[in-house]
């Protein structure tokens, strides 16, 4: 399959020279037109078909510079080559820094001719690399401009979702809460207190992702007061009004964000029914990073010590969560007793792939 010829528009008021130029290109794969002025050529351009012009620079009307100007004011003009005579390379050098893609100097014999279909072709395949780059890069603006449009509608339906699972989960949690209120039972009570408070552990991750600016990580500290908080004030009677928390700034992955706050609900309330059997006191909550992948999260009280009754030691519902959501975190659980009560410890690392 042989190429289409290369449509060359040869802007020269020299009949003789553009006939010499369409004989000696002819043969070699070039369809050369002749304008005999740039106010010609300008008018031949506008109906379009041109691949190259040769461009000379002393012709009657407007000169070489003045077409040349003309000619790159048009969307996505031919290049040009500059056909000047030995005596003009000071034009030639102004029309290369006007815009023209080479210059040849011209002479009435057409020895000039190799060198300007050389220039032509080379012009040309400049042109079209020019072009392929720029095409490239349209293509990766928009698909950049694409993707962005997709994360940020992905965000956005993110958002709305943890927003309608956490109305969902708070909205269980206050049935919960009415239905242990209206129970006869004290143990009934204190189980539905406490599956309230491991509902609101898991709805606390989903309100904060629904107001934060990214769905994809949950700031822990943060997170963690906003549950003692919670725990505190849902507290009966203030059994929890001494529970405080210390924490350092520790992001993670919502899931095990919601691991580590079920594993801090499940140490509070075992230390207020084990250390304090009869009544309350302090129970701390601390949250520290242990260095650039890994934090640790302690429970401490000042009540009885451990005596092995604890909810990672005992087959109790509290002690199942607990070793549930340590598995989950990939964590190891720590028990400490102190001179006066007990600390547990929960080590694990930030990002799931650690």
């Amino acid at each position: 399959m042989h190429n289409p010829p290369i449509k060359l528009l040869f802007i020269d008021d020299d009949p003789g020279l553009a006939r010499l130029v369409q004989k000696r290109l002819a043969p070699q794969g070039f369809d050369v037109e002749h304008a005999i002025s740039g106010a010609d050529g300008l008018a031949r351009l506008s109906a379009g078909g041109i691949d190259a012009i040769a461009l000379d620079q002393s012709m009657p009307g407007i000169d070489g510079l003045q077409t040349l100007a003309s000619i790159l004011k048009l969307l996505e003009p031919p290049p040009v080559i500059f056909v000047t005579a030995s005596e003009d390379s000071r034009i030639a050098v102004g029309a290369l820094k006007a815009g023209a893609a080479d210059y040849v100097t011209k002479d009435l014999q057409g020895e000039f001719i190799p060198l300007l279909k050389a220039a032509v072709e080379h012009a040309l395949e400049n042109t079209r690399m020019r072009r392929a780059k720029e095409q490239a890069e349209a293509e990766i603006r928009a698909a950049r401009d694409r993707f962005e449009a997709l994360a940020a509608e992905r965000e956005v339906l993110l958002r709305e979702v943890n927003h309608r699972v956490g109305n969902s989960l708070q909205l269980i949690a206050s049935m919960l809460h009415m239905q242990g209120s209206a129970g006869s039972s004290d143990e009934v009570k204190t189980a539905l207190t406490q599956a309230t408070n491991r509902v609101m552990a898991v709805a606390e991750v989903h309100r904060r992702l629904y107001i934060s600016g990214d769905v994809t990580s949950v700031a822990v500290d943060q997170y963690l007061k906003a549950l003692v908080d919670d725990l505190r004030i849902s507290s009966e009677s203030g059994e929890l009004e001494q529970l405080s928390i210390s924490t350092e700034t520790v992001e993670t992955e919502p899931d095990r964000a919601i691991a580590i706050g079920i594993i801090v609900n499940e140490l509070v309330t075992n230390a207020l029914k084990y250390a304090y059997p009869s009544g309350s006191g302090p129970i701390r909550v601390t949250l520290k990073s242990t260095g650039p992948t890994h934090a640790m999260v302690s429970v401490e009280d000042e009540g009885i010590g451990y005596d092995g009754h604890s909810p990672s030691s005992t087959g109790g519902l509290g002690g199942r969560i607990v070793k549930a959501m340590a598995e989950k975190l990939g964590a190891s659980i720590r028990h400490d007793s102190l001179g006066k009560g007990t600390r547990v410890e929960i080590a694990f690392a930030v990002d799931a792939a650690r």
